[in-house]
């Protein structure tokens, strides 16, 4: 039968176009790309009002069904955070274009020369929640790779992801380029979560963004190559010769400024040698910015009231809330096999002011983002000089850490020659 102009087209539908799309996107110059970017961060900023009361329409219902306060400050839109979304794009344009840039150029015995080049990846799928700055991002990031992006939020922000790609659309529309190109999928059936993971023949790589479950989830259900993270459970290790007041600092700005992201603090772990004197400090400065401790007895022994009894599962906790975990270690080892053990691959950091510690800790630790002397909150694209992230991978392939253009495309082999066979030719 026919589809009537009222019906939803099918995810598949959606996901073709898309291809489609990513083809004409392919070969676009730099100089469009960059004009449509900057076209789209003008039109965010003129319906900023359209896309705040689709916003309030979206915080409404999430408070009525009683959801986190830490998953309301994913979702809430002010006109900072617009015009934050907006200076991401701006900041994409400015970069450098990945696509089509050659290396590794090297001549062969055999007289060809063999290069790479940057080519897009195809259509990006993003299954996400209650993040609808991600729609603006991942639109922006794509499109400077030369990819076409199938998004598909969560419920919680639908009205909102609505409303930011249609002021997408209103760029793509007014530079020609097919508005497929940046697609949402318009509506909230968990269908259509199923449906597009099984597109493997229109969709190249799935990213999804979210709590544990729904990562699980599409990395267990999907036929396309998944990037994710589970969770980010960040340290921050206070070594025996750390400054103790830049601790103070790390710990307060990873921990407090905005605790339900993913780089931010949920595990302290401090050398026995400064515990006496650095823990009543933290305590001091994170009780009255509301923070729950749960510590080891070690901890609890220093701190003797107002601090819960840690647990195995506090320590494997990402919290995305005011609460932090504590435990004292009796070395730099000790810390790093604590790592290893409660881990995320997300983000470790460590306070010394010793050169030598600090090297061992770089290079043992796996995480994707290691710091020394400076907080986990800087563990992001736009902080690390990617402009906007598409995410942050946990999995080593292809990418590890903030993902941005280069994380976008990937390389095919460029081989000139002037005749040259590989084997002789007979005449």
């Amino acid at each position: 039968m026919p589809k009537t102009a009222t019906e939803t087209p099918s995810v598949e539908t959606l996901a073709a176009d898309c291809e489609q799309a990513a083809r004409e996107l392919s070969t676009l110059p730099t100089e469009k790309k960059n004009r449509v970017l900057r076209r789209m961060a003008d039109a965010l900023e003129a319906e900023e009002e359209a896309i705040l009361a689709a916003n309030g329409q979206d915080v409404s219902a999430a408070r009525e069904e009683g959801i986190s306060d830490a998953l309301i400050d994913r979702l809430v839109l002010t006109p900072e955070r617009i015009e934050k979304m907006a200076d991401a794009l701006r900041d994409v344009a400015s970069f450098a274009d990945p696509v089509g840039e050659m290396s590794s150029t090297t001549k062969r015995p055999s007289g060809i020369e063999v290069g790479k080049m940057r080519i897009p990846l195809g259509v990006i799928g993003m299954i996400y929640e209650a993040r609808p700055n991600v729609t603006a991002d991942a639109a922006g990031l794509c499109f400077k790779a030369g990819n076409a992006v199938l998004l598909r939020g969560g419920s919680n922000a639908f009205r909102s992801n609505q409303a930011i790609a249609s002021a997408l659309h209103e760029a793509l529309e007014a530079e020609n380029v097919n508005p497929a190109a940046v697609t949402v999928v318009p509506t909230t059936d968990r269908a259509a979560v199923e449906e597009m993971l099984t597109l493997n023949e229109h969709v190249d790589l799935i990213i999804p963004r979210g709590g544990e479950g729904l990562i699980r989830y599409v990395d267990e259900t999907s036929r396309i190559p998944v990037i994710k993270h589970y969770k980010g459970v960040c340290h921050l290790y206070v070594d025996r010769n750390a400054d103790l007041s830049v601790a103070e600092d790390l710990l307060l700005d990873g921990k407090v400024s905005r605790p339900s992201v993913c780089n931010a603090l949920e595990t302290l772990l401090v050398h026995e040698d400064v515990a006496d004197d650095f823990l009543p400090r933290a305590k001091e400065l994170l009780g009255d910015a509301g923070v729950e401790l749960r510590g080891d007895a070690r901890t609890r022994a220093i701190l003797l009231d107002g601090v819960a009894e840690a647990t195995e599962d506090d320590y494997a906790a990402e919290y995305l809330d005011l609460t932090l975990a504590v435990r004292v270690v009796d070395s730099d080892e000790a810390a790093r096999a604590h790592i290893t053990e409660y881990g995320s691959n997300h983000t470790e950091v460590i306070v010394t002011d010793t050169l030598p510690t600090a090297r061992r800790f770089v290079r043992s630790v796996d995480a994707s983002v290691v710091l020394v002397n400076a907080s986990s909150r800087f563990s992001d694209g736009g902080e690390l000089g990617l402009g906007a992230e598409i995410g942050i991978s946990t999995t080593k392939l292809h990418a590890y850490g903030p993902m941005g253009l280069d994380a976008l495309t990937t390389e095919k082999f460029v081989v000139y020659g002037t005749g040259e066979t590989r084997h002789p030719v007979e005449t």
